[in-house]
Order: C-alpha cells, then sequence, then structure tokens
C-alpha cells in the first residue's frame, strides 16, 4: 500500500503583513505557542477554529485591522493572544461617507484564457448555459398554476430543451410606484434571458402588473420566443398554458450548443452562509475566477451592496472613470439611507451563523466578500432589475439577502452564478448556481448541496484551484448539472420595498 503524506497547515494565518489579528485555522487551546507571520504569541484563551486572535497588545478603543484594512475598534483592553470577537470588538460604521474621486491604475492584463464551453447562441448574439422553458406569472394569484402547467408540461421536453419550469412569487398586485416598477423590471428581465428557450408570461388579468406593461420592456426582437395568457380570459387556462408552452417547445426544441469562448460567459458573484473562511479561500478564488473571464472579455457581476460597506473604497478605487465612481458613491449612500430611513443602523450585519463563523462586524464581512469581485476595473453600476451593458466588472443595486439578490444576478443576465458558504444553503435559483465550499469540512458534510471545495485552497494555493474552478464552470455552463439542479432547486424572490395597500 502506498505511504500517504499528511500535510500540516499552520494552526494560524495571517492575511496581511498590517493585520495585529490572525485567524485561527484549527481550535486552539489556552496556552499554546502560535506564529503567525512572523510572530509568535502564546493563547491567552481557547479560540473557535475561524475566529481572530490578537497578534499584538491592544489598548480600548484601537483599531483592529485584518485583511489590511480596519474591520472595527477594540472596546477593552485585549493582551496578545486573546479572543477577539464580538465580546471586546464593535464595528466602526456610521451613515453616509465622504469619498474622493482618484484614477484607477493602470489596467493589469493577464493572459487572455483560451478556454471555450458549448452554449446556446441566441439571435441577439448573448449565450445561454440553459435551453429551458420559463413560466414567469405576473402576479401571486397565478403562482400555483404557472407550477401546475409545469409539472404537466414536463413530460412533452423534447430535443434540446431542458425541461419547463415555472418561477412562482407573492407579489405584482397591491403594490404602488417604484416598488411595482421594480416588480415588474425584474420578471421582464427574466423574460429576457438567453437561458429561456421560450417564456410563457402567465397573468391573472386584474393586477397591477398588467402584461402590456411587461412586454413593453423587453426587446421586441425576443418576443418571438414569448407567449402570453390571462388567466381570467381562458375557459380552461390550464389547458390554454399547456398549448402556449407546446409551442414555445416546438421553437426552443431546434437550437443546437455551439463551441464559444469564455468571453461569452456572464457570472454572478455571491456569497451566503460565510464563515470567516470565506474570505480566506472561496472568494479570493471565485476572484480570480472573475479575473479570468473578464480578461478573456467576458462580464462578472458583483452585488449585495450592504455587504460592501467598510470595504466600498476599494471598488471606488477601481472605478473605469469618474461618472463610474460616483455611480458607486450614490449606490453605497443610497442603501445607508435606506437603512436609517427605517431606523436601522447601517451595521446590522454580519448575520448569527457568520458570527458563529467567526465574522464579528460588518466591515471584516465586507472585505471578504468584495474579494469575489477580483482586481478587475469597475466598468459599470447598473440598477435593480436592469441588465448587464458593459464586458468586464459590473456592480448591481440589490440587497444581501440570498435569494433577492441571486435573482438579481440572473435578471441581469448572469448566465452562471458562483455561490460561496462557509455554513452551507441548499438554495438555488433559475440560472446554474455552483456552490463552493469555503472549508472541506463543509463540503464533507453536504455533498448533496456542494458543487466544489475550495478548502483546498490553503493547502494547495490559488492558482491549482482556480484551474479546477474554471473547468467546472466550464462544464456546468456545458449541460454539466449542478447540485441545486440535482435537487430542484429553483426559485425566485422580489425585492419588496413599499407599501402594501
Amino acid at each position: 500500500m502506498e505511504n500517504s503524506i499528511e500535510i500540516m497547515l499552520p494552526a494560524v494565518l495571517r492575511v496581511d503583513p498590517r493585520d495585529n489579528v490572525a485567524t485561527t485555522l484549527r481550535d486552539i487551546a489556552p496556552g499554546e505557542t502560535l506564529v503567525a507571520g512572523g510572530i509568535s504569541v502564546v493563547a491567552d484563551a481557547a479560540v473557535p477554529k475561524g475566529h481572530k486572535l490578537a497578534l499584538a497588545a491592544l489598548a480600548d478603543g484601537d483599531v483592529v485591522v485584518k485583511y489590511g484594512f480596519p474591520i472595527g475598534r477594540a472596546t477593552t483592553a485585549i493582551v496578545a493572544g486573546a479572543h477577539v470577537h464580538s465580546h471586546n470588538l464593535v464595528t466602526a460604521l456610521g451613515g453616509e461617507g465622504e469619498y474622493t474621486y482618484v484614477p484607477p491604475a493602470a489596467r493589469v492584463h493577464g493572459a487572455v484564457s483560451p478556454a471555450t464551453f458549448s452554449g446556446f447562441v441566441r439571435e441577439d448574439g448573448r449565450v445561454g448555459t440553459r435551453n429551458e422553458i420559463w413560466i414567469l406569472p405576473t402576479v401571486g394569484c397565478v403562482a400555483r398554476t404557472a407550477q401546475k402547467i409545469a409539472a404537466r408540461a414536463g413530460s412533452s421536453v423534447r430535443g434540446s430543451v431542458g425541461g419547463v419550469f415555472a418561477f412562482g412569487h407573492p407579489h405584482g398586485c397591491s403594490q404602488l410606484g417604484n416598488d411595482l416598477a421594480g416588480t415588474r423590471a425584474i420578471l421582464a428581465a427574466l423574460a429576457n434571458h438567453p437561458n429561456a428557450g421560450g417564456v410563457l408570461i402567465l397573468g391573472l388579468g386584474c393586477e397591477s402588473n398588467q402584461i402590456d406593461a411587461m412586454l413593453a420592456l423587453i426587446p421586441e426582437a425576443r418576443r418571438d420566443r414569448i407567449r402570453t395568457l390571462r388567466a381570467q380570459g381562458a375557459g380552461d387556462e390550464i389547458e390554454a398554458g399547456l398549448a402556449l408552452v407546446d409551442e414555445l417547445i416546438d421553437i426552443a426544441a431546434t437550437a443546437e450548443r455551439q463551441e464559444v469562448g469564455v468571453d461569452r460567459l456572464v457570472v454572478g458573484l455571491k456569497c451566503g452562509g460565510s464563515d470567516a473562511f470565506s474570505g480566506l479561500t472561496a472568494n479570493p478564488l471565485v476572484g480570480r475566477v472573475a479575473d479570468a473571464v473578464t480578461a478573456a472579455g467576458g462580464s462578472a457581476v458583483l452585488t449585495e451592496i450592504p455587504e460592501v460597506f467598510g470595504a466600498e473604497t476599494l471598488l471606488m478605487a477601481r472605478a473605469r472613470d469618474e461618472a463610474t465612481f460616483d455611480g458607486i458613491v450614490r449606490l453605497v449612500n443610497d442603501f445607508k439611507r435606506y437603512f436609517l430611513a427605517h431606523g436601522e443602523p447601517v451595521s446590522e450585519n454580519p448575520s448569527p451563523g457568520n458570527i458563529v463563523g467567526g465574522i464579528t462586524t460588518l466591515e471584516e464581512k465586507s472585505l471578504g466578500a468584495v474579494q469575489k469581485g477580483g482586481h478587475a476595473i469597475v466598468e459599470d453600476v447598473i440598477a435593480y432589475g436592469a441588465q448587464v451593458r458593459r464586458t468586464g466588472l459590473t456592480l448591481l443595486e440589490a440587497p444581501g439577502n440570498d435569494a433577492v439578490s441571486s435573482t438579481a444576478l440572473a435578471a441581469a443576465g448572469a448566465t452562471v452564478i458562483l455561490f460561496t458558504t462557509g455554513r452551507g444553503t441548499p438554495l438555488g435559483f433559475p440560472v446554474p448556481t455552483l456552490k463552493i465550499a469555503s472549508n472541506s469540512a463543509l463540503a464533507a458534510a453536504k455533498p448533496r448541496w456542494i458543487d466544489f471545495d475550495a478548502g483546498s485552497v490553503l493547502a494547495d494555493g490559488l492558482d491549482g484551484a482556480a484551474a479546477a474552478m474554471m473547468s467546472r464552470i466550464r462544464e456546468v455552463a456545458s449541460g454539466a448539472t449542478t447540485a441545486a439542479e440535482r435537487n430542484d432547486e429553483r426559485e425566485i424572490a422580489i425585492w419588496k420595498r413599499g407599501v402594501t395597500l
């Protein structure tokens, strides 16, 4: 039998030479001598895996630094070797910020990837990673009707059609103004998605979100792949819906996959159920992939705006021009005003699961989260419900909520979503969603949820993991199923912001 080689990882990791805390890579016992970045300390107490340990003595009010940036301030004196967490560290975030534009440094272009995938080239030149029939209800009243039609129509798929899927939601009526406009925009954008070979827009008839208003937002060239049905005007809405879906299947079934470059990919970047390892492994890994896709001429979309608070200047420093910089500033400050107008602090984050996993403040969470965007120039800033209009990295308006932000990414045109997680989640969305575990323990515990183990980054480094990750993305973009697809996890969630009548 061959001898196995055990890879010994360090016990703690100092991410940046400027850091005065290190992250524990395993549970630490009191009295252990630990070395991080050339600094030796003795653990003052037990420190759980993924949490922070002080590398130097800190006074009450001192700034705590991780990733090379402040993540909050100490609330008491902290000795070297002490556990640093919510009992002695708080956020330093307040309200709106003032920012000054500085032109970005010269762009650094890496080698353009010759990699390809097999996708569905649409009439407008966009490329889908799936060829499906989608049923989109305009209003919650017909959400179950849409599901019934999809369930019965599923047995009729043929050719290259991958299935018939209904995406229910509770909105579309009793909404006003911008709230209604947001619902309409997100559904119209989904109807225009290249992964949908055909779309049935199913209305009730009397709802606020009228079909004609939705159609007006969809490019006319796309409408030959769209059918509409008002349930109140049909004798048997199920049978009428099945007949229309059958027409759409006929249209979509003739499409064939074609080999195209990764410059035709649009990747959505998302994290959910994060832990302290998310910023060390999975998010930097996704950042490497995002850089590879954008360097090749493709697109990447970053969202979850409240989860860039405290790290927003890193994105602002990469704005392509002053107008884009101003767009990022407006987006960040508008979100802060949104919180403050509802009487909530801008720092009402991390979640309970994040805290258990070792993340203490929103600054810490944000500095880990923005790494998903890699180092690419921010080329554009778009509103909720809008669609990607430039190659490169785009910043999208949406909250941090997993389902709402992932739906917004799909609506923006993402044909694959890269979803990093340290705690795990089974959620899936309209487009293929790869779940990337930040730690190997999660990948081993939840193989039905996880598509890729980024825990290997600690032992093997980013380069090998990035190559393997890109290979897996290309396989999924070419038709290989994700865990969420195999588990029939597909849903949407719409951002509800206004009053309900």
